[in-house]
């Protein structure tokens, strides 16, 4: 486990995400003393395409022009 200061933290954040997402993680130290760990998530959710399928409805008129009153109300 990698320890860094406050000062470095906050000057090499983006570096420091990308060694956590990488699996790594970082102890931020203030004065030799641990103020936060920086760790990948328990588990990183999968996306699985078509799980909500049946839950959203797009119907046919759905990229059909408004009408005029409901434009002209938006404008």
């Amino acid at each position: 486990m990698a320890e860094v200061g406050v000062h470095e933290a906050k000057t090499q954040f983006s570096k420091l995400l990308r060694r956590v997402e990488l699996g790594e993680e970082i102890v931020i130290t203030r004065n030799k003393q641990v103020v936060a760990k920086l760790s990948p998530p328990d588990e990183v959710p999968i996306r699985r395409f078509g799980t909500g399928a049946g839950q959203i409805v797009v119907h046919g008129d759905f990229d059909e022009p408004l009408p005029d009153e409901l434009f002209d109300a938006l404008r």
